[in-house]
């Protein structure tokens, strides 16, 4: 019967970040510096609300956007955080932000749009947009410091253009825009039929500045990804946050209605604390993480590795030095069997990350210090 399947389906991959740890998951001893999946506790009084929900029954389906007074809260929050204006009617709660965007997407995209997805990128949107019949154009980032610039959209928009994704933080590079470089791409696309989708995930794990939201500069044609996974290291409650004019998101509501209903009331009961009496949970987690990256950065440029800071979230994407003739797949895989440490390899985030390896810091300062001692032995053999 598998002829009978979407051949849209058939086409796209499992993720390559989860197909690489799979593929080392057996190795005994192994450090993994792979996955995103922050090493914090959920923060106790979040634990002790979804506790209260259950106890009180709040077990039912919610408003299919989430309960008002969560979406309230979602607005204050980014309000306070980000400058951001929206109200209740302007919010929706997700099953985290890969529904989010997955919902999105289906909402704006129609067959033989293009999308344009700044290279390397996390593999989360491209089978989606593929889903939808539309095309992810890659526009290359690696002279730019992993960074989309005007110049770089100018060469990449077509007339089939239907939408930018601006992923910052970005995963997996860790690199973030400032506001003037925002308003540089703001500027440019603003009066254009195009969407920006900004999928600011990693917004709370900002370490030299502020995080900026294109949203402040084009709230218009934006539509905002945010969510409780990183900030709170919240992962398994699936709480996405999508925020967009109003216009725009009654559509997109009616996608999620259809796809999950609501997200999870305990879930968003928990949500409601980490977002009220937890608004700030994220500055100690960011503390820690500042220290792992100024830690590993000073150990990865003894080690000889070509490194773009990142100012944001908690990956290097370091680039392979040039005398190691080996692809990003047979280097990780090498380095896994030989020296039992982790790193996901660069072409899992598209063609345009090969020759890279994405470090993930979200661990023990321990477990890091030893995970780079192997790399630096596995490296010592060229």
């Amino acid at each position: 019967m598998e002829h009978l399947i979407n051949q849209n389906v058939k086409s796209i991959q499992i993720s390559g970040i989860r197909r690489f740890f799979n593929m080392i998951s057996g190795i005994e001893d192994m450090i993994s510096l792979t996955i995103g999946q922050p090493d914090f506790q959920t923060p106790q009084h979040i634990k002790e609300a979804a506790k209260e929900a259950i106890d009180e029954g709040f077990t039912n389906y919610t408003h299919n956007a989430g309960f008002p007074g969560l979406r309230e809260a979602a607005a204050l929050y980014l309000k306070n955080k980000y400058d951001l204006t929206y109200n209740l009617n302007e919010v929706i709660i997700t099953n985290g932000a890969s529904q989010a965007i997955d919902a999105a997407l289906r909402t704006i995209l129609s067959p033989g749009d293009e999308v344009i997805l700044p290279g390397p990128v996390y593999p989360g949107y491209e089978p989606i947009i593929t889903l939808c019949n539309a095309t992810p154009i890659y526009a290359d980032t690696r002279n730019t410091k992993f960074k989309l610039t005007k110049q770089i959209l100018e060469e990449s928009i077509t007339a089939k253009t239907k939408c930018i994704i601006l992923p910052y933080p970005s995963n997996p590079t860790g690199v973030s825009l400032t506001e003037e470089e925002l308003g540089e791409i703001a500027n440019f696309i603003r009066d254009k039929n195009i969407f920006i989708l900004a999928d600011e995930i990693y917004s709370e794990l900002t370490f030299d500045r502020q995080h900026t939201s294109i949203a402040k500069l084009l709230r218009k044609q934006t539509i905002v990804i945010n969510g409780l996974s990183k900030s709170h290291s919240m992962t398994g409650w699936r709480i996405g946050i999508l925020s967009a004019p109003e216009e725009l998101l009654q559509h997109i509501l009616k996608v999620h209605q259809y796809n999950v209903s609501c997200a999870s009331s305990i879930s968003q009961k928990a949500a409601y604390a980490a977002l009220t009496k937890g608004a700030d949970d994220g500055v100690k987690m960011k503390k820690t993480y500042k220290q792992r990256r100024d830690y590993a950065y000073r150990r990865l440029l003894g080690m000889g590795f070509k490194v773009v800071n990142p100012d944001g979230a908690f990956y290097f994407f370091v680039k392979i030095p040039e005398s190691i003739k080996k692809d990003s797949l047979t280097f990780a895989l090498e380095l896994a069997q030989s020296h039992k440490v982790g790193v996901v390899p660069g072409n899992a985030f598209s063609p345009l990350g090969e020759g890279y390896i994405r470090i993930s810091y979200a661990c023990s300062k321990e477990l890091l210090e030893e995970g780079l001692n192997r790399i630096e032995s596995y490296l010592n053999n060229f």
